[in-house]
């Protein structure tokens, strides 16, 4: 297990790019966290460190928004859907077992579909408003955010 403070915006991105760096074809990250802890904002990151220069917005209107850098960034959120059975309905295989990233916000609610492999991201806000990022089953190489 990994943890991490990030203290504003800017640092959560750059942990992003920290944590890019180091995924390869075939990561799934499952992101945990409140509604504005940062997921979207640390998903940023991680796509500037894919190469990729669009605007990353949450997808929880259009479910899934694809990008394509270094490598594809698939980007999920789950949280307008009523379960596993809907998600299976996206059609996300190919998406899950091919040669990008995915990151998928409020996991959650379907990790039991997600491969063992799986990394958690784990957001929380503090009183100060910082952010604890808590990285469960990291098996790629260490992040050395300084």
């Amino acid at each position: 297990m990994l943890t991490f403070t990030t203290h504003s915006s800017e640092e959560t991105i750059e942990l992003g790019k920290k944590i890019g760096s180091c995924l390869k074809k075939g990561d799934i990250i499952a992101m945990q966290g409140t509604l504005a802890a940062g997921k979207t904002t640390i998903t940023k990151g991680i796509a500037l460190s894919l190469g990729i220069n669009d605007t990353i917005t949450s997808p929880t209107f259009c479910l899934i928004s694809e990008y394509s850098g270094k490598m594809p960034l698939y980007h999920m959120d789950v949280y307008r859907l009523d379960g596993v059975e809907d998600f299976i309905n996206l059609g996300t295989d190919d998406m899950l077992y091919g040669d990008g990233v995915s990151i998928i916000e409020w996991s959650e609610k379907i990790m039991d579909e997600l491969p063992s492999k799986t990394i958690i991201l784990k957001i929380s806000i503090n009183e100060d408003s910082s952010r604890t990022i808590v990285i469960e089953n990291w098996n790629n190489d260490p992040i050395d955010f300084k």
